[in-house]
């Protein structure tokens, strides 16, 4: 049962993820006012919340569920989809920083606001990766010893 409640727990919370993203792409505009940075803000916050929670799950599942840690530590695309998502996680640190400095001074620098769309775009291309190297993983692709 542990592993059933792992598994959904971790699909759940992987497409929360996509959809706070998606909701970050949409607020970030140029003509962004004060209260969008306010809200863009806690939406980013609630990113790291929900990236934190799937690598408790997610290692959880990997650890106490039924195929076991054996299994997963080695399968290449099981540390794919790690390094995917740490790459996403490094890449998401520019998005959160301009939206602090942004909250702090009021203004939305217009360059900054196609920068931080650019990489926005960058996570939104690496996440479609996560769940192919799921998939794979999942069939048993990628073992190695």
């Amino acid at each position: 049962m542990l592993d059933l409640w792992l598994a959904i727990g971790h699909h759940l919370i992987i497409f929360a993820l996509f959809g706070v993203l998606a909701v970050e792409l949409v607020l970030v505009r140029r003509d962004m006012i004060p209260a969008v940075v306010a809200r863009v803000t806690r939406v980013d916050a609630w990113y790291g919340v929900l990236a934190g929670a799937i690598l408790v799950v997610g290692f959880s599942r990997a650890i106490f569920a039924a195929k076991g840690w054996a299994y997963y530590s080695h399968n290449g695309f099981f540390w794919a989809k790690i390094a995917t998502f740490v790459l996403i996680a490094v890449l998401s640190v520019f998005p959160t920083i301009q939206y602090i400095k942004w909250q702090r001074s009021g203004q939305v620098p217009a360059p900054r606001v196609a920068h931080v769309r650019l990489f926005l775009y960058a996570e939104l291309v690496l996440f479609a990766f996560l769940p192919i190297f799921a998939a794979a993983m999942a069939r048993g692709y990628g073992e190695f010893r």
